[in-house]
């Protein structure tokens, strides 16, 4: 009973659309979401003093959700759009047919969509949980990171340039390698991937991820470590970090979503 109800209104809420653009169930989430961020930001400085690890595993769990919202947002938008420009070829009897992109293109529940409307994808929420989860569990790391590079390379009145870019060499040559093949090993393995799997998502993605982390990231974490207290540092990065964890969630669903 409540499995069908649930399907129910999943079905009703992917059948319908923001001014005929915006999938309504990825923006219900996504506002959810801003609500969940907009009740850390009320109670952050309290929340940071009494339980500063927590606190940012909390932040990077939100925001990690808000990137793959967004993301999973885009791969929705970008179907729909490839839907419609086949089903107008199809109208001027062009030969490809929707059964063809069916194919090419399958949805992950295909009773959600039984008649192969063009509507968006079924927002995955075991992919969301598995982004929520790595931000979570990534936090307490990073909070000891940081606490090490300020600690090493201390930034005073007389001397704040120089710490700040040791900082982003040692995060840039060591953290960065380490952290982003954390992040493709744990997202094969959610996902039941094996060792096979995860070796094959290093040879097809580590390395181009890696270049696109050199290309925003040292930028970033100059600003971060020359102007950012400690407690605000990783909430800092989390939030410029919606937009890399989105493209980092693109790249890893690279293979199902690709069109």
């Amino acid at each position: 009973m409540f499995e069908a109800k649930r399907r129910s209104v999943l079905q009703a809420l992917n059948s319908r659309y923001i001014y005929g653009k915006v999938p309504l169930l990825h923006a219900v989430i996504f506002l959810i979401e801003m609500a969940a961020v907009s009740l850390l930001i009320q109670k952050f400085n309290s929340a940071v003093e009494k339980k500063p690890i927590l606190t940012t595993m909390m932040t990077n769990a939100i925001l990690g959700g808000i990137a793959d919202t967004t993301a999973q947002t885009l791969v929705s938008l970008r179907r729909k759009h490839h839907r419609k420009l086949v089903s107008q070829d199809n109208k001027d009897g062009a030969s490809i047919e929707v059964h063809e992109l069916d194919r090419k293109v399958p949805l992950p529940t295909t009773d959600l969509n039984p008649d192969h409307r063009p509507l968006p994808p079924p927002f995955d929420f075991e992919r969301l949980t598995r982004f929520m989860s790595f931000g979570f569990l990534m936090a307490p790391l990073q909070f000891k990171w940081f606490g090490f590079l300020t600690s090493v390379f201390p930034i005073t009145s007389t001397a704040g340039t120089i710490p700040a870019l040791k900082r982003v060499a040692f995060d840039q040559l060591i953290f960065a390698p380490i952290g982003l093949a954390f992040f493709f090993t744990f997202m094969t393995l959610a996902e039941g991937g094996g060792r096979r799997a995860v070796m094959k998502k290093f040879e097809d993605v580590y390395l181009p991820s890696l270049k696109a982390n050199y290309l925003l990231w040292p930028a970033v974490q100059v600003i971060n470590f020359r102007l950012m207290p400690l407690q605000f540092q990783i909430p800092f990065v989390s939030t410029v970090g919606i937009a890399w964890t989105a493209y980092l969630s693109l790249t890893n669903s690279s293979d199902d979503d690709e069109v």
